[in-house]
């Protein structure tokens, strides 16, 4: 960029370093997953796509050209139960290598086997919690081979009626289960446990919220962490006030990025509240540059596309990413505590007013240019054609849904 943004003279002029923000920006890494690529739905149906991913090397292909496109999603979530049918792990790790992306998170499945009716580690079926466990113990041992640093755990247990189950005994084989696995993953590897109010179970979900996550986290050990879905809250929830909370007690380990207008509606991130994520990412921005913080933390997608064309909504969503995580970077610390400090309510807001409505493309496009990466990614990607060539390519095959 010749000459010097507008963007960046008033920045400097609040003694905020443009060039730092730009280079903190190069660094941020957003995991895409694979089931995000490929056709996936609602539980009444699947509207299906001509160019949506049909296997395994397909949904990685496709994380790696958001990749391409944004230069800050190296690396893909993937889902045992889905990638691995066909494709061992040494396969699928040489075949993301060669494309010039990574393995990310393990996602074991413990939901859709009819054996989990009633549940999974809190089944009152031991035969059902024993190959939740055995499952859960094979994604570690594919963990290992892949490299990959966290395993991901959601489970859909819970109950829908009272005096349908014993929610203490649950409690317990929980702690237990989660322990077992733990205690088989090598060091190198960070469990994160997520946490949803409900749906499919309606009346108790045995990891309902983040307190619960973080009880069983403790339970197990310092590398047991909680895992936020900004989606699997109820109305009103302040998720800002919940990561500050989490960062300050060391227990956030890494989110799940969406959006939702309801409940788990798995929006892209940024569609329905940016306002939310802007402020959940002050809390982070802030956590970076604390010493005292474990700042150390996993940025994933859990997105399924259901209308939106996937890559396209991929590309969308570390966009928004980008940009709240640049308005975050933006905001006025020095002049922020100053408010604070004085009671100045309206005063302090205005910062945050401020920096969430900064156009900070300037500091994006030197970002991406930095990173050779086009300057408008999803503009780009639209212009290339490549979903009308995945179309044609793919066209007609048997697709594979995200959910099984």
């Amino acid at each position: 960029m010749s000459a010097i943004p507008p963007l960046f003279e008033e920045l400097a002029a609040k003694g905020l370093d443009p060039e730092s923000i730009v280079e903190r920006l190069t660094k941020q890494e957003i995991e895409t997953p694979s089931w995000g690529y490929a056709n996936s739905g609602t539980r009444f149906g699947t509207f299906r796509q001509p160019w949506a991913a049909t296997n395994t090397q397909e949904k990685i292909a496709d994380a790696a050209t958001v990749h391409t496109y944004t230069g800050v999603a190296p690396s893909v979530a993937v889902h045992v139960k889905w990638d691995f049918e066909d494709d061992d792990a040494d396969a699928v790790v040489e075949y993301a290598r060669s494309v010039g992306v990574r393995i990310g998170a393990i996602n074991p499945n413990v939901f859709q086997d009819q054996e989990y009716k009633l549940g999974s580690f809190g089944s009152p079926d031991p035969a059902s919690r024993q190959k939740a466990l055995d499952h859960c113990l094979e994604s570690v041992e594919i963990g290992k081979k892949t490299g990959s640093r966290y395993l991901s755990l959601w489970f859909a247990d819970g109950t829908n009626y009272p005096g349908q189950d014993d929610m203490r005994k649950r409690k317990r084989y929980f702690t237990e289960a989660l322990q077992t696995v733990y205690n088989a993953m090598p060091e190198t590897m960070t469990m994160l446990i997520e946490y949803k109010p409900f749906e499919p179970a309606f009346y108790h979900t045995d990891i309902a919220d983040w307190g619960m996550s973080s009880a069983f986290a403790r339970a197990c050990g310092e590398r047991a962490k909680v895992l936020v879905d900004l989606g699997h809250h109820l109305q009103g929830a302040n998720v800002a006030h919940i990561v500050s909370f989490l960062l300050d007690e060391g227990e956030l380990g890494g989110f799940h990025f969406n959006d939702s207008k309801y409940a788990d509606d798995d929006l892209t991130t940024g569609s329905i509240n940016p306002f939310e994520l802007f402020t959940i990412y002050c809390e982070l921005a802030r956590a970076e540059e604390d010493p005292n913080i474990d700042a150390d933390i996993a940025y994933m997608v859990d997105q399924s596309h259901n209308l939106k064309p996937k890559i396209e909504a991929m590309i969308q969503t570390v966009e928004q990413i980008q940009r709240a995580y640049a308005k975050a970077l933006c905001m006025d610390l020095g002049t922020l505590r100053e408010r604070q400090d004085a009671g100045d309510v309206a005063g302090a807001e205005q910062c945050y007013v401020d920096a969430f409505n900064l156009d900070v493309r300037p500091l994006l496009y030197a970002a991406r240019e930095r990173m050779g990466v086009p300057t408008e990614p999803l503009q780009a990607y639209r212009a290339s054609g490549h979903t009308e060539k995945l179309a044609e390519e793919r066209r007609g095959r048997r697709g594979a849904s995200s959910l099984g």
